[in-house]
């Protein structure tokens, strides 16, 4: 990888305190579309001489290849911060990637599952007794419970928890750390949980582990998630699910919308809005449903 994009990528990780998860994602695009622009042979990038047309030619190409326009906008993200970047640090005279435009992407309403639906599955597994079965449980009451997010969870330690209080310490995007709340029904299996946990804490001391000692890793955690909920009626099943089921259910029983977006750990409540259109369409349905004249017709 060229050295003004190692340099830029510890920039983020070090300086702007960016997420691992974030840093990756750039790592990862940065290194597709220098690899592009060389023809294969990226340590020969000379960024300084990019052009404009140069990027829309990558753009073009993401496009004709069925990328879908939000992880190109992504793509065009990264590009802009990374020269960004380059001006403010390494003496360039412009950001040709300021100029690029890139479709907008649809709005989608969350993907979500019924609360009835996810309450019967998790009250049909509180029985369980092995510490696979346990763990697992209790990753998928957890995320629901709280709302928090994969890589919050993977990176929880048992230092993060406090049960006397019910809380959890969470480090969320941008390290920016949070008190996340839960209940008794909770505590009592973070509890049975680590009575069984065979070798207690991981290495760096998080919560949740393998059968080895050794901390999960993101893939099985989805896996968790995608088998313990195998079955339910959602377009797809996933840690952000429950995450976004948790906050819409949180919204559906009168939660404030800012203590909501407090608690997801949103930097702005726009974010936290776009589950007010989830119980909105909700209302709709009901209404459609029970009113005696919302079907009925002009005779």
């Amino acid at each position: 990888m060229p050295q003004t994009i190692q340099s830029f990528l510890e920039y983020i990780r070090c300086e702007l305190n960016l997420s691992a998860c974030t840093v990756s994602a750039y790592s990862d695009d940065l290194a597709q579309w220098a690899d592009f622009a060389t023809g294969g042979n990226p340590q020969a990038l000379e960024p300084m001489s990019v052009t404009t047309s140069d990027l829309r030619l990558w753009v073009a190409h993401l496009s004709a290849s069925g990328l879908s326009p939000r992880s190109i906008r992504r793509k065009v993200s990264a590009l802009r911060s990374y020269f960004r970047y380059l001006c403010a640090r390494c003496g360039a005279r412009s950001n040709p990637a300021a100029e690029l435009r890139t479709a907008r992407p649809p709005k989608e309403l969350p993907v979500y599952i019924r609360p009835d639906e996810l309450n019967e599955r998790i009250d049909s597994g509180l029985g369980a007794d092995e510490f696979e079965e346990l763990r697992n449980e209790l990753i998928i009451t957890m995320f629901y419970s709280t709302g928090i997010r994969c890589s919050e969870l993977m990176n929880l330690r048992d230092c993060d928890i406090d049960l006397s209080r019910g809380e959890l310490k969470v480090l969320g995007k941008r390290n920016k750390e949070r008190i996340v709340p839960f209940g008794a029904e909770l505590s009592e299996m973070i509890k049975r949980y680590k009575s069984t946990r065979p070798s207690g804490p991981g290495p760096q001391g998080e919560l949740f582990t393998r059968s080895n000692g050794l901390a999960l890793y993101r893939k099985a955690i989805y896996n968790i998630v995608h088998n313990g909920l195998e079955g339910v009626h959602a377009r797809r099943v996933s840690p952000h699910v429950l995450r976004h089921s948790f906050a819409t259910d949180m919204l559906n029983g009168g939660a404030d919308l800012n203590a909501v977006g407090k608690l997801l750990g949103h930097a702005s409540l726009e974010t936290t809005q776009i589950y007010t259109h989830v119980t909105l369409r909700d209302l709709k349905n009901n209404y459609q449903l029970a009113h005696p004249r919302a079907q009925r017709k002009n005779q």
